[in-house]
């Protein structure tokens, strides 16, 4: 075992993340489990589980026999934990690249939102496929940033323009590991996998608001959060007035839609 890799995601508060990513995780969830198929009596990996949006999806999907979570985040496996009522759920910290089980442990590891957060990707897809058993499944799912997710691009085109520090952003955004198309898929393969499949699935963000879309962003959670945070006072009143502004497009505030693609990727372990 390496030594643990760090997540490029940054995390304060379990409820922030919620409100940032949580609830749609928990749209994107159904559809994923849908694509990664369950059966009865599985043991199935949730690898990044965040606060639980695929782990408890689960519990509710099929009549599993065992659900192990991990994550990185010491805030989410608390908060993930503190959720939890049901016995067959078992939820750790740990690292997706350096996975604490046996070799042949599971039917299925799952990462729902994960990869592209770590670093190196091909590692962890690695170590889910080590600890399934052959014929089991390993399947993950990653936000298309560049090309399907225009309700953040709407934030991140925006600062672009303000400075030079945004477009640094943009660029990290756009283009963190598995997000292009065909990337996770040339990555299971490299790993070993086989009869692997490519599809996208999408869901929509529902905003009550813009202080619905911006608050956790403002309090700095995720890796746009992060950004905001390290503007100064004049910068920070700027950047706020042009995402509103953007969010808005002219009309009152109030609900807004935006259509979000995933890329979702599944293998079988030969």
């Amino acid at each position: 075992m390496g030594a643990p890799m760090t997540s490029t995601f940054n995390i304060h508060d379990a409820a922030g993340y919620e409100q940032l990513m949580g609830r749609w995780s928990q749209k994107l969830a159904p559809p994923f489990i849908d694509f990664a198929g369950l059966a009865d009596g599985e043991k199935i990996l949730d690898v990044g589980c965040g606060t639980g949006s695929l782990t408890f999806a689960l519990a509710g999907s099929a009549d599993l026999g065992e659900i192990a979570a991990i994550d990185f985040s010491p805030i989410f496996v608390e908060a993930a934990i503190r959720r939890n009522t049901d016995p067959r759920i078992k939820i750790r910290q740990a690292d997706a690249c350096a996975l604490p089980f046996e070799d042949g442990t599971f039917d299925r590891a799952l990462a729902l939102l994960v990869l592209h957060f770590v670093p190196e990707a091909g590692k962890a897809v690695a170590e889910m496929r080590r600890v399934v058993r052959p014929g089991g499944v390993v399947a993950a799912a990653v936000w298309d940033h560049l090309g399907g997710m225009p309700g953040m691009r709407m934030m991140v085109d925006t600062v672009a323009v303000l400075s030079e520090g945004g477009r640094q952003l943009r660029s990290r955004y756009c283009f963190q590991p598995m997000m292009q198309p065909g990337e996770m898929q040339r990555t299971f393969v490299e790993q070993g996998l086989a009869d692997v499949t490519e599809t996208q699935l999408m869901i929509r963000m529902d905003y009550q608001s813009f202080d619905d879309y911006w608050a956790p962003i403002a309090a700095g959670e995720g890796p746009l959060g992060k950004y905001v945070a390290t503007l100064d006072t004049a910068e920070r009143a700027r950047t706020d007035a042009a995402v509103r502004d953007a969010y808005e497009a002219g009309r009152p505030d109030g609900p807004r839609s935006f259509a979000n693609v995933a890329w979702a990727c599944r293998g079988i372990v030969p």
